[in-house]
């Protein structure tokens, strides 16, 4: 992508009336307007709010939008030009119950309240898979904990990735840290799919533009799910 092309999409975003852009003072040591607040004074309803976190172009966001109408999304990534494409498809849709919200992850929890998420989605994060970089994974111990601390107490925590170590690693933390391991596979596209249900179906075969690539290369698609 060009320059004058992020330039552009930086400037469409600024425009979209379900993109939330905070200033870093907004959420750095402090509450963003919206915290504990998202459905009542955005969605103005009260459906279960999930997060897509590091959303990237927002394809899983934007697709689980339009299979659960009931439920409210919100994709949270700190990269606005590849957020752009799923801001945009949903805003030509019309959906009404998505929004993407512009900050870097490790602000998280000035952004939303307790017992305020009803679920989390994390799709092929970057596994960061050298041990110096173990903090910014994001099933690791910094981010583990912060969950629990806007996810309401049944809520739960669904990843997908491609990378062996990174779902092995977030097997070990799963027990470390107390939460319970409700589903897991190292491979999704089997007879696990056919045994779930069909909206869970649709939604495990949603595929994002690096699920594309990593299984064009062979990769074999990893999912689990947990919860406090």
């Amino acid at each position: 992508m060009s320059g004058k092309q992020k330039l552009q999409h930086f400037a469409e975003m600024k425009e979209f009336p379900h993109v939330f852009e905070p200033a870093l003072e907004e959420v750095f040591r402090a509450d963003y307007k919206l915290k504990g607040n998202w459905n009542k004074d955005f969605f103005k309803n009260d459906n279960p709010l999930v997060l897509e976190l590091a959303c990237g172009k927002g394809e899983y966001s934007h697709g689980m939008a339009k299979i659960y109408p009931e439920r409210n999304f919100i994709g949270v990534d700190i990269k606005g030009a590849r957020m752009w494409k799923g801001a945009k498809d949903s805003l030509e849709e019309g959906l009404k119950n998505i929004a993407f919200l512009r900050t870097r992850i490790e602000f998280i929890e000035g952004c939303f309240g307790e017992n305020e998420i009803d679920e989390i989605w994390i799709t092929f994060p970057d596994p960061q898979p050298k041990d110096r970089q173990e903090k910014k994974r994001l099933t690791g111990p910094l981010f583990i904990n912060r969950y629990r601390k806007f996810l309401k107490p049944n809520g739960k925590i669904n990843l997908k990735t491609d990378n062996a170590f990174f779902y092995n690693f977030t097997l070990e933390q799963i027990e470390e840290h107390g939460y319970e391991l409700e589903a897991s596979t190292d491979k999704v596209y089997g007879d696990f799919l056919k045994e779930q249900d069909s909206k869970m179906q649709e939604t495990l075969q949603i595929r994002t533009h690096y699920e594309k690539l990593f299984s064009e290369k062979g990769h074999p698609i990893h999912y689990l799910r947990f919860k406090p």
